[in-house]
């Protein structure tokens, strides 16, 4: 069951419902749930038509992710599930509109995954007016963080989750949990608490318990390190023991966030390499590709 002290929300990062299903018996509680283009395509029953020989269309491929979210949502009764658009390089925000748009129908309680691009920020700012959820993933710099917070103004809080992906900087040598300290430094000290901080792209226990001593607002695992966090005695600690000699600090920047959203840099090379990977994923799918 979950820890009396526990204040920082545990989602599953997974495509599957019976991931969702396992770890609810094995934890006794999930928050919410993240999925993904990769995810989706990794799902054992993707998995099983492909190795069928059998590709979906793009409409099959919409009410497969549809089925599967709505799955997850029979066994997560409250809580957010996120259900991510198709994006790549060229995606304007319009159709990312209009796909995040019918996505949002398929259950309630969803948040609409989007990617921290110039297009994707201009698709958030028209989902928080119309009330619509959002989360926005492949976050890798503070300055995302930024722009994500100035173009979001107004939302309510618990409309926007920022997702910045901890394990993907730890790749190229750069201390991830020390991007989601500085953004919850700057969140807490400039911010109105409308964004809240997903931790993801976690890759090990001390990545999670770092996170949660850290104060993360959420958190989303793979159900291995979920199980590993449960198996160390759902430790919820209180200070931050992360420690990686072999990764280089990223330095924290005295951002202001009254700035408008278009004045952050936020272009970065993982989430133009993550868009690719993503769409790559997606259309491993189709048969008319």
């Amino acid at each position: 069951m979950r820890p009396e002290h526990l204040q920082t929300k545990l989602f599953l990062d997974s495509g599957s419902a019976e991931d969702t299903r396992a770890i609810i018996d094995a934890l006794g509680f999930i928050d919410g749930q993240t999925t993904n283009p990769s995810l989706i395509a990794k799902s054992p029953g993707a998995q099983a038509r492909l190795e069928a020989g059998e590709k979906f269309s793009a409409g099959e491929v919409d009410e497969f992710y549809k089925q599967t979210v709505t799955d997850i949502r029979a066994l997560i009764s409250d809580g957010s599930i996120s259900i991510e658009v198709y994006a790549d390089a060229d995606t304007t925000a319009e159709e990312m509109i209009q796909h995040g748009t019918q996505m949002n129908t398929w259950i309630p309680g969803a948040h609409i995954k989007l990617p921290t691009t110039a297009e994707g920020l201009k698709a958030a700012r028209h989902f928080v007016d119309t009330g619509v959820h959002v989360n926005m993933t492949l976050v890798f710099s503070q300055q995302q963080a930024a722009a994500v917070y100035a173009a979001t103004t107004g939302a309510r809080k618990g409309q926007v989750y920022l997702s910045p992906f901890i394990g993907r900087l730890d790749d190229i040598g750069q201390d991830g949990m020390s991007l989601i300290a500085n953004i919850l430094k700057m969140y807490r000290e400039q911010g109105d608490g409308h964004v809240e901080v997903l931790t993801a792209s976690v890759r090990s226990l001390d990545h999670l318990t770092g996170a949660i001593a850290l104060g993360s607002d959420i958190i989303t695992a793979p159900m291995k390190h979920l199980l590993a966090w449960q198996e160390a005695g759902a430790e919820v600690p209180e200070t931050f023991m992360y420690e990686r000699s072999d990764l280089e600090p990223i330095t924290y920047e005295a951002l202001d966030l009254t700035n408008d959203a278009d004045s952050f840099d936020i272009q970065h090379d993982l989430t133009d390499k993550g868009l690719k990977k993503f769409a790559e994923d997606w259309n491993s799918l189709l048969s008319n590709l």
